[in-house]
């Protein structure tokens, strides 16, 4: 018992140093639009998108923050009232008209649903068609509960200018208050990264492609290229969707404007996208009990597996083997007397609390939190089970008052 029991720790072990070693340096936060502040060089057209559905609540603080914009350049933002009954538009309206900006917001009134589609795609279109008359440059795609930094919108266009990008987008500051907040949101960021190394989707000639739905610039001749945004209609994890139709259709430019040496680095054949964090622009959607956060991450995460019984399978033995052997190890090593197997399980511990704690500080938790990833891992396999057992029962991907179970009869 002991030999296998010591066996899985150094499994578990070996996994954590290749992670830490190979995996694209998912653990790390230096990926930030706010590390390097530059001048803009050029002042391109932009359209902000906002879907909203009965989003009385926030819309005044994340429409405020929209309105409010640094950006020296052509402004717009097109909110799409998507058949909200809490008076959603006439709170927007009274925002525009408090900031002196009513010229610069264009409410929509979205039509019925149609079949084939999610319901905030399906806004987001109506809203890219109708910001399509001031033919912009860039599409902003933002999320009704973002709260704008003043100068987020002059950052992303920046960055996308100077670097020639198709895409840029942030994973905003989640809020992380409450308890249940700082226990599981920085996790959920964590694993995103894991999943999605930053690294490998903002390197050009790697097909790992991600995005942060909350703050989405992409340039216009991108969105055509792929198609619009009906290519994606059905996705219920629609950033990481648009953001992989985007690096697959190939980027735009040549050798001269991207000013890639061929000879050092050859030309990319996919478009070229940027995922970051933010640390000034943020969520303020609160996540504030387990079962609010459970929802959230149980809404999606059977999607996130393809619906496949085999992912999930994998999934349900691969996260004790990854999160929980090590901290077991330790307390059954220290019962029996076995210093091999508390020490190997030790080791894993800390190297795990090492990948997490860059995410812990990001956030400014508890350094003692970074501890704690064992036992919020096991809490997120059982997020990850319910989800599975909602789609099975026909009430997966929950949203609004809308129920997509799976892409198939959308």
């Amino acid at each position: 018992m002991d030999v296998i029991l010591l066996g899985l720790m150094l499994l578990s072990l070996t996994i954590w140093l290749g992670l830490l070693c190979f995996w694209g340096q998912f653990w790390r936060t230096d990926q930030q639009l706010e590390m390097r502040e530059t001048q803009l060089q050029s002042l391109p057209v932009v359209c902000a998108v906002v879907p909203a559905r009965n989003e009385a609540e926030l819309i005044p603080t994340s429409l405020r923050s929209l309105l409010l914009q640094d950006y020296p350049g052509s402004f717009n933002v097109f909110l799409v009232d998507d058949r909200s009954t809490d008076r959603t538009a006439n709170f927007a309206e009274g925002v525009a008209h408090a900031v002196g900006k009513p010229q610069q917001l264009h409410i929509i009134s979205g039509e019925l649903l149609p079949s084939g589609w999610s319901g905030k795609l399906w806004a987001v279109d109506q809203g890219i068609k109708s910001a399509s008359k001031f033919a912009p440059d860039y599409f902003l795609l933002t999320d009704a509960d973002i709260e704008h930094d003043p100068g987020n919108l002059r950052r992303l266009v920046t960055k996308a200018v100077q670097e020639d990008l198709d895409m840029v987008s942030v994973m905003v500051r989640l809020r992380c208050d409450s308890f249940w907040e700082k226990l599981l949101i920085p996790a959920f960021v964590f694993f995103f990264q894991k999943l999605y190394p930053f690294r490998w989707v903002n390197n050009p000639n790697n097909p790992t492609a991600a995005a942060a739905g909350g703050s989405i610039l992409i340039a216009r001749e991108a969105l055509e290229r792929i198609g619009g945004i009906q290519v994606i209609r059905q996705a219920l994890i629609d950033d990481c969707a648009l953001a992989q139709a985007v690096k697959k259709s190939g980027g735009q430019g040549d050798k001269e404007t991207r000013g890639i040496n061929n000879d050092l680095y050859p030309i990319p054949t996919q478009g070229r996208i940027w995922l970051g964090l933010s640390s000034l622009t943020r969520s303020i959607r609160p996540y504030d009990s387990l079962a609010t956060i459970w929802d959230m991450v149980a809404r999606s995460a059977y999607t996130q597996l393809n619906y496949s019984p085999l992912l999930l399978l994998g999934t349900l033995v691969g996260m004790p083997l990854i999160y929980l052997l090590a901290p077991v190890g330790v307390i059954l090593g220290a019962v029996w007397g076995s210093w091999a197997i508390a020490l190997t399980g030790l080791l894993g511990w800390l190297l795990m609390t090492f990948a997490y704690y860059p995410t812990i500080r990001f956030y400014k938790c508890s350094p003692w939190l970074a501890f704690s990833l064992p036992a919020i891992a096991f809490l997120y396999t059982l997020m990850t089970l319910d989800s599975a057992l909602r789609h099975w029962q026909g009430r997966g991907g929950a949203w609004k008052g809308r129920v997509y179970p799976s892409s198939d009869n959308l």
